[in-house]
């Protein structure tokens, strides 16, 4: 589907009655995507999600309210001038898609309310002050909670139980509160971790995943963040060349060869952020909304790429995948 697909969609919804009433005016909503192109598949999910939740509470494009979509495409330039772009719009709220859309934003503005989907550590990367009390202008869901990727260490222990070494691919500014959380439960499964740092979306993690490889045991986490997906293909193939098994959280890894993902559903963060879109807009305050965690977890296996680094998908794991790639 394409961008003009999305906003015929929106368009062609019935708005609820007390929509109706209750907006008098053309409410303007700007969205900065990080990492994904217009016409990218992912993106077409997630944005047909966002555009659906808000059909469902009243919001009809053109009657009373106006989506404008700027795409960034993993460059940090180009990010600012189309966050620039977007603010100098003056629309009523902002929706920042990934956390390089997020840092673009609040350089440009801290007036305008901003809600965020796929952020991995709004904490510790200083877009709020806290999860429960945001503070400022920004609120909005993570990428996953941090438990769940204890659960990715977990999961690669069953699928590969020869690994003693864990290399953890994250970026240079984000991912603390991920890499504790496997830290925390990493002694309780032998492992020593390895994090392998990612600095921008022009990096390379082939020559560290190799310098990684030439021990023995190894395997691989890759936790969430935008600069990792552009990266996929990079970290996939070094994966497969140098034949360590590779945990991912989201599942366009396993889609394009990589082995395995345990990951929130990536069209969960946007549905909820659009009934934070609808409360903002109905009045209440960004600083007011706590930030959350989706809850919806997906597990994908590639059981061709397991059979081409050798491992036996335990029957165990099997049974729990949503999906299986033959």
């Amino acid at each position: 589907m394409r961008r003009r697909d999305l906003i015929t969609l929106l368009g062609g919804a019935v708005a609820w009655p007390f929509a109706a009433r209750a907006q008098q005016r053309l409410r303007r909503v700007g969205v900065l995507v990080s990492s994904l192109a217009a016409d990218d598949p992912e993106w077409q999910v997630r944005g047909t999600a966002f555009v659906q939740a808000l059909q469902e509470r009243g919001w009809t494009e053109g009657r009373n309210i106006h989506v404008e979509y700027r795409f960034g495409l993993g460059n940090v330039e180009r990010l600012r001038k189309s966050a620039a772009e977007l603010v100098a719009l003056a629309p009523d709220l902002m929706l920042a898609a990934g956390p390089p859309a997020v840092d673009a934003i609040q350089e440009a503005t801290s007036a305008i309310p901003l809600v965020f989907a796929n952020v991995s550590d709004p904490v510790a990367s200083g877009y709020v002050e806290s999860m429960a009390r945001p503070g400022g202008n920004t609120t909005g869901f993570m990428s996953t909670e941090f438990g769940l990727s204890a659960k990715l260490l977990e999961l690669l222990k069953e699928i590969a139980p020869r690994v003693t070494r864990v290399a953890i691919i994250r970026l240079a500014a984000t991912g603390v509160g991920q890499l504790g959380a496997i830290r925390a439960v990493a002694s309780s499964f032998g492992v020593e971790l390895t994090p392998i740092v990612i600095r921008d979306q022009n990096g390379d993690v082939g020559p560290a995943l190799a310098a990684f490889a030439r021990g023995m045991n190894g395997g691989v986490i890759v936790p969430g963040g935008g600069t990792t997906q552009v990266q996929r293909q990079q970290i996939i193939l070094a994966a497969a060349r140098h034949r360590l098994p590779a945990v991912y959280q989201f599942r366009r890894f396993v889609e394009e060869d990589g082995l395995i993902s345990l990951g929130n559903v990536q069209t969960e963060p946007y549905r909820l952020a659009a009934g934070y879109v609808d409360r903002i807009l109905r009045g209440e305050k960004p600083a007011d909304l706590p930030v959350q965690a989706p809850n919806m977890v997906e597990l994908v296996i590639n059981r061709k790429t397991a059979k081409a680094l050798g491992i036996e998908i335990p029957a165990t794991v099997l049974v729990r995948a949503d999906e299986v790639i033959e």
